[in-house]
């Protein structure tokens, strides 16, 4: 497929939270119903979030930020009648490139444990659980809000790291 990663320019930004929701539809048929609210991408705008998109109109984005001195990836989503179709693993590596091309360790996210393409599609993608002992203050922060928000009922979390990499 050619769908071109690159970064997401103004013109991109309104489509995303209609890609992400068109996504997060997958869920229910794992048992998973997300709360209503803003999407990821919607919280992100404006802030120092870097947007990678896929495609020219995009179909998919990866939304990262820094954390605890390391890349840490927001949001892959990839439009729902598109999955499947490497378009995420295409974002995720151009997030792990990006990461090394600026000099930071690794990349670092949270994401349920067992939906299939959550841990099980990361841990393929040379992912693997961080220890509670080597989480940094942002990503506890960050595990400690989901709680609050109720994410963590919705089914097992878990903090996932890989050493940034080029490809």
């Amino acid at each position: 497929m050619g769908y071109e990663v690159r970064p997401a320019r103004p013109g991109d930004l309104p489509v995303l939270p209609e890609i992400e929701v068109s996504g997060d539809a997958m869920f229910a048929g794992v048992g998973i119903v997300l709360p209503p609210g803003p999407t990821v991408v919607e919280e992100l705008a404006g802030g120092d979030a870097e947007i990678l998109v896929a495609g020219d109109p995009p179909v998919g984005f990866a939304a990262v930020t820094e954390l605890d001195g390391a890349a840490y990836l927001e949001q892959i989503s990839v439009r729902g009648d598109l999955t499947g179709q490497g378009i995420g693993a295409r974002l995720l590596d151009a997030v792990m490139a990006r990461a090394a091309e600026v000099g930071l360790p690794g990349v670092a996210l949270l994401t349920f444990r067992h939906v299939p393409w959550n841990g099980p599609w990361y841990a393929g993608h040379g992912f693997g659980e961080l220890p509670e002992e080597r989480w940094g203050p942002g990503i506890r922060a960050r595990w400690d809000a989901e709680a609050e928000a109720g994410l963590h009922d919705l089914g097992p979390r878990v903090v996932m790291w890989a050493p940034a990499r080029r490809t």
